[in-house]
């Protein structure tokens, strides 16, 4: 695999991303039903709940199939940030390729991921493992008052300070190409690893 894909050392971070499009971290007050970083899966498994949970693996899937191609993913503004990332014996969330206008915009699309998550394999190559919504809350919360929702799942909210240098933020980890014991939706995955990653964990 070509070393840019593995490169930790990105010109331009997140944060600068969203520095540049003018979104600014401040106090957000109180706001709707929190979720820290280990939360699990508290979507309701009633059949209305489980339809709206395959329905979005299924648009996840549609939406991210030509992305099994890193270099796709590349070519439409997707960079890799953080490494990969790891949560001990909570399993790993994996290298995210993160593209900044997405981010930049404050608008949730279930066809087009902010985010889109890849696993190291150990001969070098990405393997496409998911996709991750991810919206800074102040500016979601300067247009709408509820807690951001995808196709009637919840997000999770990530206070700050936290452990990628970023505003308060939304986030919602959705594993349509490799199954999560612990949940579909949940932040951490039990069976990514980190271990062929070529630079260092986040």
């Amino acid at each position: 695999m070509a070393s840019k894909r593995l490169a930790t050392n990105i010109k331009y971070s997140v944060f600068g991303i969203l520095l540049v499009t003018g979104v600014m971290t401040t106090s957000l007050g109180a706001q709707p039903a929190r979720a820290n970083e280990m939360t699990a899966n508290h979507h309701e498994s009633t059949p209305t709940k489980k339809t709206e949970a395959a329905n979005l693996v299924k648009v996840v899937r549609a939406s991210t199939e030509r992305f099994r191609d890193v270099a796709v993913a590349e070519a439409e503004g997707y960079t890799l940030q953080f490494g990969c990332v790891t949560g001990g014996e909570s399993g790993a969330m994996g290298m995210h390729y993160v593209n900044g206008a997405l981010v930049g915009d404050g608008e949730l699309d279930p066809t087009r991921p902010e985010i889109v998550i890849y696993e190291p394999t150990p001969d070098g190559r990405l393997k496409l493992i998911g996709a991750d919504y991810l919206v800074i809350a102040e500016a979601w919360h300067a247009k709408h008052t509820e807690t951001p929702q995808i196709m009637g799942q919840l997000m999770h909210l990530f206070e700050s300070p936290n452990r990628f240098g970023l505003p308060p933020f939304y986030t919602l980890h959705v594993w349509a190409w490799k199954e999560n014991p612990t949940g579909m939706f949940v932040n951490w995955h039990n069976n990514v690893s980190c271990e062929a990653f070529g630079g260092p964990n986040r």
